[in-house]
C-alpha cells in the first residue's frame, strides 16, 4: 500500500503514519461489507462482470418522515488508501466519537473503498493489465452505485475526501448538485492535473511501463527499479519540509529513514495497483463545471502541500465561481504534514464545525 510512513510525518498519498488504529466508542457500531455490482460499464466501453465495492461503515441511517435518509456522510480516501486507513486517531479519533463533530452515534459515516483500493476490484486480483483501464470518472459513478443502491442512501449530509478524495468531493458536488447539503474537500485543486503535479505522476507511470521486468503487466514479481523509483516520487510529493526537518535533522537520520522507508514501500506496493491509481488521475478537470454545485462546499489545502502548491492560487481563482463556496489555506508550520494536513483533522476541525452550522438543512435545523 502507497501509505506506509514513519516518524509521524506525512511523507505519503494518503496518510501518516506513528498513528494508532482507531477504536470506535463503547456501543458504536462499525463493520466492513461488499457490494457486488453486475456489468459494470467503464467510460472505456469496457465491461468488469463482476465489480466488487468494499466499504467500512459506522453507525445507522436514520429517515425523515417521508423516508429521505437525513444522516449520512460519504468520507473518500486517497490514492492508494482505502476507507479504513482514516480510522486512525488524529482523524477518526477526533471527529467520530461520542460529541464530536461527526459523532457516530448521530451519523452514518460511509468510508466506501475505490475500484483499485483497498478489498474493492483492482488489476492484482488476477486480471493484471488486463484490468478496465479506470478513471476517476468511473470511481465517482461506483460510488454513486454503491451508496444510492447498495446501501440505499438517497442524501449525504455531507461529502468530504482527502486527496484523491478531494477531487472525487468537487466531482460528486458537480455530477449530484441536489444529493448532498455540503462539500468539504481536503488537499486538491479544482483544475485538470497539470504543470508539476502531472510529471510527477507521469514519471511514476513511465517507470513502471518501461521497466523490462513490468513485462507488460504480467510479472511474477515486482519490478524493483521501477517499484523504488514510484516509491522516491511518492515520498517527495507527499512530504512535510517542516516535519522532516525536525524528525531528520542530520544526514545519517535522513538516509537511515529512507532506507526503512524503502524496505515498507516496497513490500507493500504492486506495480499494477499503483500504476492504475496513479493513472487514474488523467480525466479530472472540475473547473468546466463549478458553477453546477449547489450544496455549500469549504476547500482546504496547506501551505506546505508540495502536490498543490499555494503559490499558483488557483484555489483562490476558481473557487469564486462556487456559489457558497470558501477556500481556506493553512499555513505552513510543525503542525502541519505536508500534502498528509488533510489527515490531521485537530488543524482544520473548525472549519468543519462552520461549515455544518451553515449548511444545517433549512426544514430542521436541529437535524444532525
Amino acid at each position: 500500500m502507497i501509505a506506509a510512513c514513519t516518524l509521524a510525518m506525512a511523507l505519503c498519498l494518503t496518510r501518516t503514519a506513528a498513528a494508532a488504529e482507531y477504536s470506535p466508542a463503547a456501543g458504536a457500531t462499525l463493520y466492513d461489507s461488499d457490494y457486488i455490482v453486475h456489468d459494470f460499464h467503464f467510460a472505456s466501453g469496457e465491461v468488469l462482470p463482476e465489480l466488487r465495492l468494499h466499504y467500512t461503515a459506522l453507525g445507522k441511517a436514520k429517515r425523515d418522515a417521508h423516508g429521505r435518509v437525513t444522516n449520512a456522510i460519504l468520507i473518500l480516501h486517497g490514492t492508494g488508501g482505502s476507507g479504513r486507513s482514516l480510522l486512525n486517531e488524529h482523524f477518526a479519533g477526533v471527529l467520530f466519537g461520542k460529541g464530536q463533530l461527526l459523532d457516530s452515534s448521530r451519523y452514518f459515516i460511509i468510508l466506501p473503498d475505490a475500484i483499485g483500493h483497498g478489498k474493492s476490484s483492482k488489476p492484482s486480483d488476477g486480471l493484471h493489465a488486463r484490468y478496465p483501464q479506470y478513471t476517476y470518472a468511473d470511481m465517482l459513478a461506483a460510488q454513486h452505485e454503491l451508496v444510492s443502491q447498495g446501501l440505499q442512501v438517497d442524501h449525504l449530509r455531507l461529502v468530504m475526501g482527502t486527496s484523491m478524495g478531494c477531487m472525487h468531493t468537487f466531482m460528486w458536488g458537480e455530477a449530484y448538485p441536489d444529493f448532498m447539503d455540503a462539500l468539504l474537500p481536503l488537499a486538491c485543486l479544482p483544475v485538470q492535473i497539470a504543470g508539476r503535479n502531472r510529471l510527477w505522476r507521469k514519471l511514476v507511470i513511465d517507470a513502471i511501463r518501461t521497466d523490462p521486468d513490468w513485462q507488460q503487466g504480467e510479472y511474477q514479481s515486482e519490478p524493483a527499479r521501477a517499484m523504488r523509483t514510484a516509491a522516491g516520487l511518492l515520498m517527495i510529493a507527499g512530504s512535510a519540509p517542516i516535519q522532516m526537518q525536525i524528525a531528520l535533522p542530520t544526514r545519517d537520520a535522513a538516509d537511515e529513514f529512507l532506507d526503512t522507508y524503502m524496505q515498507r514501500q516496497l513490500a507493500d506496493l504492486d506495480a499494477n495497483d499503483l500504476l492504475y491509481a496513479v493513472s487514474a488521475s488523467r480525466d479530472y478537470d472540475p473547473s468546466t463545471g463549478l458553477e453546477k454545485i449547489k450544496a455549500p462546499l469549504t476547500q482546504i489545502n496547506s501551505a506546505d502541500d508540495f502536490i498543490n502548491p499555494p503559490e499558483l492560487r488557483l484555489a483562490e481563482r476558481e473557487i469564486a465561481r462556487v456559489k457558497g463556496g470558501r477556500f481556506v489555506l493553512l499555513p505552513a508550520s510543525d503542525q502541519t504534514h505536508g500534502h498528509g494536513t488533510h489527515t490531521w483533522a485537530p488543524l482544520w476541525q473548525q472549519h468543519l464545525a462552520q461549515l455544518l452550522q451553515a449548511s444545517q438543512p433549512a426544514a430542521n435545523p436541529a437535524a444532525p
